[in-house]
């Protein structure tokens, strides 16, 4: 990849950023070896792993990559028989620990639903070595210090050294106390010096002393003396000592022949965490930068959606919406100065190198990108058509060389190209270079500030205008790119808003060519209607999703109130039958009694029917009287009901006859076979309502499922999508009965988690919200408290 495109792109500091987020210098050596490549196949697979931690991170919150060190000169020195110290064995086992919960992260993330193959791959490569672990961390307990537990041997020899230590002291203590020798001691106190025992003695009193000298004072006043009585002491002491020591290195030489018994496991471990710790540093600057990987198509175009340079702060950056390759090869910028043709022009170049890098870019679903064989670049920092003849000179040296190193499957882009000399022997070698790559068929973005060059993309099919939008108003550049629309100069414009006479203005339009003042003022026509268009439209967009938000609204409602009425409908026919059938029972037990009276006299028998009668009627009067208040529907009541009538009288489920029109109360007489009965007109319907039952008098309705899920998704929709959408869940929310939902935006480039916000804290079935916590989701979904 051409050095000076990396250099001018700042391609370092995206590699600088990357290193930040490593956890090992080995990580990091493999940040500083990063170039991009131009293998399909390679950037692909780099792509899908920087794709498969970004999930990983944003699913479990973080990734449990922890401290690992180069092991290569440790297993060298096992090899070769020499043993490794205490410090260095804690860093093994620190590693192997880490490679131990790396394998295991790897496997409990793999669900059946959320697959993650290469990190798969990579988990069931890692070897453990628990039992190595577990050794070391018994057996070391600091950088220098091993534990008594290391073995029995060890421990035993430190009880004696314990021991002796205590004999030796008591020994000193004895005499450093005794009246005799009180006066001959600098101290009363027992010090070390040699790693033996000895008592500070005045210099003038050495002989009242007998034993060996081992130290003197810095003024020369004091001897420090090992007592004859202590020498034996000490000597054991001694032999302890390195028989301690001889144990220690006999432990370590054991532990470490255990590590280079694993060395293959050991090398191959440290290469993947390596190349994990590489991708989790990948992964978590793509959460950091919202950033996603892109199509990957095997053709020579670009396709950019919503794409932010990785160095502006996201809540300044203005994103950019940019096409090359399809439908022209040539893309020409013009516009003012400060309006972001520049940033344009390093955002498309920087993204190129990122893609082919395997990193993950800061842009919208739909980007699709290509493999370009090399990325050129001629950018500069100065931008006036006053640069000198040097700046010139460099330029033209570096698009030269361009020139004769580029290929039809590279990418170049030109800063101000032809600028820095005359205006039209500038503006003429530019269109001459851009004809040559044109006609090559190369694909190549341009910034430019001459008018000339504007013609000139128009009267070229295949070579396209852009500019970046100005706001005249404000004096201030929008930042918006603005593809098939020449540059406005606006120099005029902008001098009349600063205050330049008239007058002044109008001599300066003279001088211009009457041409370029109508080509100036048919582009300033084009925006104009640009805007308008754009405008209505908005309008019209936000009017049909309003329309759209009150129709799914009502028909919520009607849903609801459906709802509501077949509730209503089965309690009535819970109601109903239970009337029913206590009628039911009461006219068995009737009727049963009327059959018993047949053995009694006559007279007592008319007697008694004649009161089960009025009970019988009575009782389904009041009946009558009680499904009427539950079933009735006022629609359903006949009206002018005339004598012969057939009618079907509901709380008998009989057909019968009008034999009297109702009365000012309702009530009519109704011949049923020879009978004849007084009704009310509410239990009555024409036979053409015979088929309904008894409990079916009033209208049903279909109510919807109540069956509603406990998240939504809304990854990959724009705001007004994700709004149409959440009204209607929201309301189905509220109507369900849930306590709490779940809201999967996704962390993308974080502009509809950061809308949705504002959405919430207005809908009245949001209670209260908060960002989804370790285990929940993350950064990626909101948790919603629904309002009762």
């Amino acid at each position: 990849m051409n050095e000076k495109a990396l250099r001018v792109l700042e391609f370092n500091k995206i590699k600088d950023l990357l290193k930040k987020k490593t956890s090992s210098s080995l990580g990091q050596k493999l940040v500083d070896d990063l170039e991009p490549s131009t293998s399909f196949d390679e950037i692909k697979e780099w792509l899908d792993e920087t794709s498969e931690i970004n999930s990983m991170i944003i699913s479990n919150g973080s990734f449990p990559i922890g401290p690992f060190v180069e092991m290569d000169i440790y297993l060298k020195r096992a090899a070769i028989g020499s043993f490794l110290y205490p410090g260095e064995l804690i860093e093994v086992s620190d590693t192997l620990r880490t490679a131990r919960r790396v394998k295991q992260h790897i496997r409990k993330s793999n669900m059946p639903d959320l697959k993650y193959p290469i990190f798969e791959a990579y988990g069931d490569l890692i070897s453990t070595y628990k039992d190595i672990e577990d050794r070391i961390n018994i057996s070391i307990i600091g950088e220098n210090e091993l534990s008594d537990q290391a073995s029995p041997a060890l421990a035993s020899i430190r009880r004696q050294i314990e021991k002796k230590n205590q004999a030796i002291r008591n020994k000193l203590n004895s005499i450093i106390t005794s009246d005799t020798m009180q006066k001959f001691l600098q101290d009363s106190l027992v010090t070390i010096r040699d790693d033996r025992f000895v008592v500070p003695v005045r210099a003038e009193h050495k002989t009242h002393l007998k034993g060996i000298v081992h130290d003197r004072s810095g003024s020369g006043n004091t001897l420090y003396i090992e007592p004859m009585a202590v020498v034996e002491l000490n000597n054991d002491l001694k032999e302890l000592r390195l028989k301690e020591k001889a144990e220690i290195e006999k432990i370590l030489t054991e532990i470490t022949a255990q590590v280079f018994v694993a060395e293959e496991g050991i090398k191959l471990n440290q290469s993947l965490l390596q190349k994990i710790d590489f991708a989790v540093a990948k992964g978590k600057l793509s959460v950091d930068m919202r950033g996603m990987a892109p199509a990957l198509i095997d053709e020579r175009r670009i396709k950019l959606r919503n794409a932010r340079h990785p160095f502006i702060d996201p809540k300044e950056v203005v994103p950019s919406n940019v096409w090359l390759g399809k439908d022209f090869t040539t893309l020409l910028i013009t516009g003012p100065n400060t309006g972001g043709k520049t940033v344009t022009l390093k955002t498309v170049g920087l993204l190129v190198l990122m893609t082919q890098s395997g990193l993950h870019i800061p842009v919208d679903h739909g980007t699709e990108m290509s493999v370009f064989s090399n990325v050129f670049a001629d950018i500069g920092d100065e931008q006036s058509i006053e640069q000198s003849l040097s700046t010139f000179s460099s330029h033209m040296t570096n698009i030269v060389s361009i020139l004769h190193e580029v290929d039809e499957d590279a990418l170049v882009l030109f800063d101000e190209l032809g600028a820095g000399t005359d205006p039209t022997e500038g503006a003429a070698l530019a269109m001459a270079i851009l004809s040559e790559l044109y006609h090559r068929r190369i694909r190549t973005l341009a910034t430019t500030h001459y008018s000339e060059l504007k013609h000139f993309a128009f009267t070229k099919p295949g070579i396209e205008n852009a500019c970046v939008e100005f706001d005249v108003e404000t004096l201030s550049p929008t930042y918006k790119l603005l593809i098939g629309v020449p540059g406005k100069s606006n120099a005029f414009e902008i001098s009349k808003k600063l205050g330049l006479s008239d007058y002044v203005i109008d001599n300066a339009r003279a001088l211009v060519d009457n041409n370029n003042i109508e080509f100036e003022d048919v582009l300033s026509s084009i925006e104009t209607s640009r805007k308008d268009a754009e405008t209505e439209r908005d309008e019209a967009i936000k009017l049909r999703l309003d329309a759209e938000k009150l129709k799914n609204q009502l028909q919520d409602k009607r849903n609801h109130i459906e709802k509501r009425q077949d509730k209503m409908i089965t309690k009535a026919k819970e109601e109903a039958n239970a009337i029913l059938k206590k009628a039911k029972q009461e006219a068995d037990e009737i009727i049963k009694e009327l059959r018993g009276l047949k053995t009694k006299g006559t007279k007592e028998q008319n007697k008694r029917i004649e009161e089960m009668r009025k009970k019988l009627k009575d009782g389904i009067d009041d009946t009558s009287g009680k499904i009427n208040q539950v079933l009735v529907d006022e629609s359903d009541i006949p009206k002018n009901l005339k004598v012969g009538e057939p009618v079907y009288i509901i709380n008998l489920d009989q057909k019968g006859e009008v034999a009297s029109k109702p009365d000012n109360k309702g009530d009519l007489t109704v011949r049923v076979g020879i009978m004849k009965m007084k009704v009310n007109i509410k239990q009555v319907r024409r036979t053409n309502a015979e088929k309904k039952k008894s409990f079916t008098s009033s209208r049903l309705f279909k109510s919807r499922s109540a069956n509603i899920s406990t998240s939504i998704d809304l990854r990959g929709s724009n705001f007004e999508d994700a709004i149409y959408e959440l009204d209607r869940y929201l309301d189905d929310v509220a109507m369900s009965g849930l306590d709490q939902v779940t809201i999967i935006h996704g962390v993308g480039t974080g502009v509809l988690k950061s809308k949705l916000k504002g959405y919430f804290s207005k809908h009245p079935h949001v209670s209260s919200y908060r960002e989804g916590e370790y285990g929940e989701g993350g950064a990626g979904v909101t948790i919603i408290k629904v309002a009762k």
